[in-house]
């Protein structure tokens, strides 16, 4: 099975790669279901193809196009002809006979937000010219195989980890009428999330739904997130070719970290991993240490699971700092700080087939050679260590009062 992450910009893409994806999907500029990602454009594309190497590349045109955004892809076709796509994953059958038009051997991915969830549907997309259907996320287990079952031919893919919502596979018309922001041309403002005090139903006055309050906020409508790492076997059994992770809009850390430990774990499925029992245990625990709400497993078995609202806030063990550069002087390497860093503090180095390496014993220097006693963001350092770091490993450390 092929594992697909997202990418919200060339560090995203990098570290998607880096980290273990097989495949990685980016928006293009006003084309893509996330706005508030940084998305790519101008001459981004030169980058794109310097990391892509042998990895797959797909770019998502998935918004709902009004006319004027037909208008406005036909204009940019040469622009997408710069990035080395291996499919398109779209929504809106109207740009169909566009995109045939001008990448005729460039295979089509049908979005979730087309809600396929059925073997009719899917064949029927197949005769269009899709290669792979991205099924809804409401759909069962057991369909999908059956799905799989009548049309062998067509790719399956399903999402497999990240924020889910209570709209039917996203199309949502919540965001536009509170915030004038429309979910379905990805600029969701994501009003099920925000904090309400009261809900009452008009012609029953005095009747309240119930609001469940916790720590500075509410869970009215707030839906778990989705994990289904300890399912995967479940999954290849299924027939599903490809395991996707939500979270073009989260952080480089988010998409590293779940990257990796979905990496380890389809290894051992697809049973060529040299990784112990012990150690896919404790990569699985490193989910945990993200910003999540709780984990639930969808719509895969049955709705109990998903069907509640979440009753916790954002959950998360550890801060991300920042990412390790290119070596510099001496054995240090240059330094990307992203919070800040002070020194002292125990640090965690994470990477690819690192779990993590703990230290306190670093020194960090200014962009004079000057040592110094924090590092902000947006300023130039470097950082050495005796520990055998790498380019491309990412510090963190534990949430102040979760050190023990």
């Amino acid at each position: 099975m092929e594992l697909l992450s997202p990418a919200g910009n060339l560090d995203k893409l990098k570290y998607a790669y880096l980290y273990g994806a097989d495949a990685a999907y980016i928006g293009i500029r006003n084309f893509s279901l996330r706005q508030k990602a940084d998305n790519f454009h101008q001459d981004e594309f030169n980058e794109v193809k310097k990391l892509k190497g042998n990895k797959k590349l797909f770019g998502a045109l998935n918004i709902y196009f009004h006319q004027r955004d037909i208008e406005n892809l036909k204009n940019n076709i040469d622009y997408l002809k710069e990035y080395p796509f291996d499919a398109f994953i779209i929504s809106d059958i109207g740009v169909v006979p566009i995109l045939k038009g001008h990448f005729p051997d460039t295979p089509l991915h049908l979005s979730t937000q087309a809600n396929c969830v059925n073997g009719s549907a899917a064949r029927m997309y197949r005769d269009m010219g899709f290669s792979r259907v991205i099924l809804g996320r409401e759909t069962p287990l057991a369909e999908i195989a059956s799905i799989k079952e009548s049309v062998p031919d067509l790719e399956i893919e399903t999402f497999v980890h990240g924020a889910m919502c209570l709209a039917y596979s996203g199309r949502c018309f919540i965001s536009r009428y509170m915030a004038d922001r429309s979910a379905n041309q990805g600029a969701c403002s994501h009003s099920c999330r925000w904090n309400y005090r009261v809900l009452e139903e008009a012609e029953r006055p005095g009747e309240y739904y119930p609001v469940y309050e916790g720590d500075g906020f509410t869970s009215i409508l707030s839906s778990k997130d989705l994990c289904m790492i300890d399912y995967l076997l479940d999954l290849k059994k299924a027939g599903i070719d490809s395991l996707k992770i939500e979270g073009r809009m989260k952080s480089l850390y988010y998409t590293a970290v779940i990257t990796r430990a979905y990496r380890k774990h389809l290894d051992a499925v697809e049973g060529f991993s040299n990784v112990s029992e012990k150690e896919l245990e404790e990569y699985k625990e490193e989910l945990l240490k993200v910003s999540h709400r709780e984990f639930s497993t969808g719509f895969y078995f049955d709705k109990e699971d998903i069907e509640a609202p979440t009753t916790k806030s954002y959950e998360r063990t550890t801060v991300f700092l920042g990412t390790l550069g290119e070596p510099a002087e001496n054995g240090a390497f240059h330094l990307e700080v992203k919070n800040k860093i002070v020194c002292g503090e125990e640090l965690e180095f994470i990477g690819p087939d690192i779990l993590y390496i703990k230290d306190c014993d670093y020194k960090i220097y200014d962009k004079h050679g000057l040592s110094v006693n924090e590092a902000d963001h947006g300023k130039e350092y470097t950082i050495k260590t005796d520990k055998p770091l790498k380019t491309g490993y990412i510090l963190r450390r534990k949430v102040r009062g979760l050190e023990k």
